[in-house]
């Protein structure tokens, strides 16, 4: 039976709630799920706990953080910054090296890819990444969440002064936006982030959730994956046929994105 841990690891001044799985015996690969932004973390949850489960039953072990002031870790939403989710990623890490030395893989969804990419630019070491339709920029992530506010003003649903979110935030004002008040902090480093990919890397896995009759990568897609190509990674991609589960009215759970998943990784070698 697998070994499970839910814990909370000591970060700064916080603590972050952390769940590890674990098979018996040596781990034949290590997994740090970094989780993607606001809603999307929540509406994910399902899907991730099902992919980490096939994971651990296939040899590996698993390590889920919630980011501060995210889910049941310390801290406030309204206070995060992304040097702060940084810190975060990289603590996580470094507690799941204290486990065990098997490869390391660094598993994102959406924004949780850029998280991931810009924490392995502070490893000796990068590792491997699973990508799960990542966004390839921070400020197209950003752009993304500052148009649920522009939505929101448009059915009347908020009534602002008038004035554009991203200005508010360039001024150093939190922005609230669904529920979630954004720090401008936050908002810069995620504006800023990108999905370089950092040295001394492994293999990469990407996989796109589309449409049917998809079967090429998206654009934004096509555009990166040959800078990890010649950075020296082993690069895999998939489009896959599923449901965009982070942002559904229902919760799903994503079977075919999690089958190709399984198929893709193999033996972890």
């Amino acid at each position: 039976m697998a070994t499970q841990e839910p814990f909370f690891l000591p970060v700064g001044d916080g603590r972050r709630y952390c769940l590890y799985v674990a098979p018996n015996g040596r781990p034949k690969a290590a997994f740090l799920y970094l989780h993607p932004f606001a809603e999307e973390m929540n509406k994910a949850r399902r899907a991730v706990a099902l992919q980490a489960r096939a994971l651990v039953t296939a040899g590996a072990a698993v390590l889920q953080i919630d980011l501060a002031g995210c889910g049941d870790s310390s801290g406030e939403f309204a206070a995060a910054t992304w040097s702060t989710w940084v810190e975060d990623a990289l603590a996580a890490q470094r507690w799941l090296r204290e486990q065990t030395d098997a490869p390391l893989w660094l598993w994102g969804l959406r924004s949780g890819c850029l998280l991931a990419a810009a924490a392995a630019a502070r490893l000796p070491d990068a590792g491997n990444f699973l990508f799960w339709h990542p966004f390839t920029s921070g400020q197209r992530a950003l752009q993304q969440f500052l148009r649920l506010a522009t939505a929101a003003d448009m059915i009347g649903a908020k009534r602002g002064s008038g004035t554009a979110p991203r200005e508010r935030l360039e001024r150093g004002e939190a922005v609230e936006i669904a529920g979630y008040e954004l720090h401008p902090d936050l908002a810069a480093g995620l504006d800023r982030a990108t999905l370089a990919p950092p040295p001394q890397g492994g293999r990469l896995l990407w996989l796109d959730v589309v449409g049917a009759g998809a079967d090429t990568p998206l654009p934004a897609s096509a555009k990166q994956l040959p800078q990890w190509e010649a950075a020296g990674y082993a690069v895999q991609h998939h489009s896959v046929v599923d449901q965009s589960f982070w942002q559904t009215v229902e919760i799903e759970t994503a079977p075919a994105l999690r089958a190709a998943t399984s198929a893709a990784l193999g033996d972890w070698s």
